[in-house]
C-alpha cells in the first residue's frame, strides 16, 4: 500500500459511517461491490485493506470521490481522530462546479461532519440539490447566493443559515471567492 491512501485506522469507520448514511446494508453493498460480506466486514473493521480498484468502488458506490479515501499526509498518532491540520485536510469533489470543499472533521464516525467551501468567484451550481441532511453554513468571507425552498437570499461575511431536507441552490456572482463553513448532519461525504 502507497503511502497516499489514508491510515487503515480511520478508513474502515468512514466506510462505515458513509454506509450507514446511505442506508446501505452490509449485505447490499456487498452485492453492489460484487464482494463478500465477511469482505466489507473486515475493510469496515480495519482488518483487511481495500485496493485501489476496491476503493474507486467504494467511493462510487457511496457517491463519494475517491479523493474522500485519501489523504495528503498522516497526521501524527497523537494527533488521529482529533485534530486536522490546515495543510492536511482531505479534499472533496472535483471543484468542476468552482466548489472546492475540504473535509475538517478528523473523520466521518461523529454524528455530523464540518466542511471548508470555498466558492470561485462567477460559479454557480448547476443542478439543485436536496440531501437527507439538516445543514447550517457560515460565511466566513465574500457573499453568496442561496436559493432554499424557492426562496432567494444573499448572505455574508457572519451571515449563517440553514438547510433542512430542503431543495437549494448556490451561486456566487461575484468578484470575489465566497468562503463558508458547514456543519452537515448525518455525514454525507
Amino acid at each position: 500500500m502507497t503511502n497516499l491512501i489514508r491510515t487503515s485506522s480511520t478508513l474502515g469507520a468512514d466506510i462505515r459511517a458513509l454506509r450507514k448514511s446511505r442506508g446501505l446494508t452490509l449485505q447490499q453493498m456487498a452485492v453492489h461491490l460484487g464482494r463478500s460480506v465477511g469482505w466489507l466486514s473486515q475493510v469496515e473493521r480495519d482488518m483487511s485493506e481495500p485496493s485501489i480498484s476496491d476503493l474507486r468502488q467504494i467511493g462510487a458506490c457511496l457517491d463519494v470521490p475517491m479523493s474522500m479515501l485519501f489523504a495528503h499526509s498522516a497526521a501524527p498518532v497523537e494527533e488521529q481522530g482529533h485534530v486536522v491540520r490546515a495543510g492536511a485536510r482531505r479534499p472533496m469533489g472535483s471543484g468542476d462546479e468552482g466548489l472546492i470543499e475540504e473535509l475538517l472533521s478528523p473523520d466521518l464516525t461523529d454524528d455530523f461532519e464540518m466542511v471548508h467551501s470555498t466558492f470561485r468567484p462567477h460559479s454557480k451550481m448547476q443542478t439543485p440539490a436536496n440531501r437527507p441532511t439538516q445543514e447550517v453554513g457560515y460565511i466566513i468571507s465574500g457573499k453568496l447566493d442561496l436559493v432554499i425552498s424557492g426562496q432567494a437570499f444573499t448572505v455574508g461575511p457572519g451571515d449563517s443559515f440553514r438547510i433542512k431536507h430542503e431543495p437549494y441552490q448556490w451561486a456566487n456572482p461575484y468578484d470575489e471567492p465566497a468562503v463558508a463553513v458547514w456543519v452537515i448532519a448525518p455525514p454525507v461525504y
